[in-house]
């Protein structure tokens, strides 16, 4: 018996062995799947903007890094072959924010990766300070928060100092607008949606909430560092960013709601306090189900958009400039050329003593014959080919033109 018993324990060992590695398999075969479909996108001329909105939006987000560098730009319509100068140190010389803008990220280095060397973080450090300075001083309109810097680590350490730069200053523009303006008004209308969203899906929350006069303050971290200053997990940051940059800017306060009805049972269970309530609230728990939330806040926007809930007379007092800019911005994302045209574009501008600060850069970096790298490619073709199908031929024709190191990731 004790053998039977042990024999039956090893075959479910082996058998869920086999199932962990079949899921594995199945990971890895969609992974590659949507690198493809994100490189197609890509490469389509314009580019196809609203596939690599979908990609950012769906399970797991852009992936990598890597890919990050290439999707992030297209979706806030940034050319990376135009690129602002790296800033010069007189930026710093009678700016009014600089000693706030100093403080702020001396005081941010838990932002960092862990074990990063301290000289290391210190060069990042004084490039977050000047990224933040430039974009001020180019727009007179914007002002600095408490926080802004926590958005703009995010895109330095993931997209390097001048793309930040271009990304931040367009972010600003838009999505964070409001978040920018002398008075915290145009914030605080922002937080108001907060509670008609949970209102409409759990009105005995929403009531609890009410008795409690918890408001909506809880939630003001949250929504002006697109919740980088309250996870521990940098993975985290990026797959929320991932999010928020393909979707309306109002759906970081979206994401809020379904953080607070995912915690309902936690809050009903709470004295009926307005500060037990909120100190329940303003600690997000770090082990979140990310992508479950990520569906949900999805869903809730398709089915309460912001036309539906500004009805309430609490949103119709106020005009936001982000709100109102976001259908014009997402239009002009619809136009863009692919790298590859761009980089060709600025070759040929070259050519005729037209380039810019950028045109040096570009040859060094990405045009050199790479005859390894493109052996590598060669083999990837002839390997994706073999996975999944002749259709990967059309996007592998492209590869060695647009991004050897990008496609060389499916592998």
């Amino acid at each position: 018996m004790k053998k039977g018993r042990k024999h039956q324990q090893g075959t479910g060992a082996r058998v869920n062995g086999n199932g962990n590695a079949q899921q594995h398999g199945e990971h890895e075969s969609w992974k590659k799947l949507k690198l493809v479909e994100i490189h197609q996108a890509l490469n389509c001329d314009p580019v196809d903007i609203e596939t690599l909105r979908r990609a950012a939006v769906s399970e797991g987000g852009l992936l990598t890094d890597e890919i990050r560098r290439k999707v992030w730009p297209k979706l806030l319509s940034v050319n990376v072959y135009n690129l602002p100068a790296k800033p010069t140190k007189d930026i710093r010389e009678n700016h009014k924010d600089f000693n706030q803008v100093l403080l702020d990220v001396r005081r941010s280095m838990k932002r960092f990766p862990r074990g990063m060397r301290v000289d290391e973080r210190q060069v990042l450090q004084e490039q977050l300070i000047d990224i933040i300075l430039v974009v001020l001083q180019k727009n007179p309109a914007l002002h600095y928060y408490q926080g802004y810097h926590d958005i703009v680590v995010t895109f330095l350490l993931v997209v390097g100092e001048r793309m930040a730069i271009a990304m931040v200053e367009t972010l600003s523009n838009h999505h964070l607008r409001d978040f920018m303006d002398p008075t915290m008004d145009s914030t605080k209308h922002i937080l108001n949606y907060l509670m008609p969203i949970l209102e409409q899906v759990d009105p005995q929350l929403h009531e609890f909430m009410l008795r409690a006069e918890v408001g909506t303050i809880f939630a003001l971290s949250w929504l002006i560092t697109w919740y980088g200053h309250v996870l521990s997990e940098f993975r985290h940051v990026l797959r929320l960013y991932d999010f928020f940059l393909a979707s309306h800017p109002l759906m970081a306060i979206y994401f809020a709601a379904v953080i607070v009805l995912h915690r309902e049972k936690e809050v009903k269970q709470t004295e009926c306090d307005m500060a037990m309530v909120h100190q329940l609230l303003s600690k997000i728990p770090q082990d979140l189900p990310y992508e479950e939330l990520i569906t949900q806040a999805h869903c809730l926007f398709t089915r309460y958009p912001p036309s539906l809930l500004a009805k309430r007379a609490a949103l119709q007092s106020r005009n936001s400039i982000t709100i109102n800019c976001f259908k014009a911005f997402q239009a002009a994302t619809q136009q863009q050329r692919p790298d590859s045209v761009l980089r060709r574009q600025l070759l040929q501008g070259r050519a005729r003593g037209l380039g810019g600060p950028d045109s040096q850069l570009v040859l060094s970096r990405d045009t050199q014959p790479n005859q390894a790298a493109n052996q590598l490619v060669k083999m990837a073709v002839w390997g994706i080919s073999a996975t999944l199908g002749a259709a990967a031929l059309a996007v592998a024709q492209t590869a060695l033109d647009w991004a050897p190191d990008f496609f060389m990731q499916l592998f």
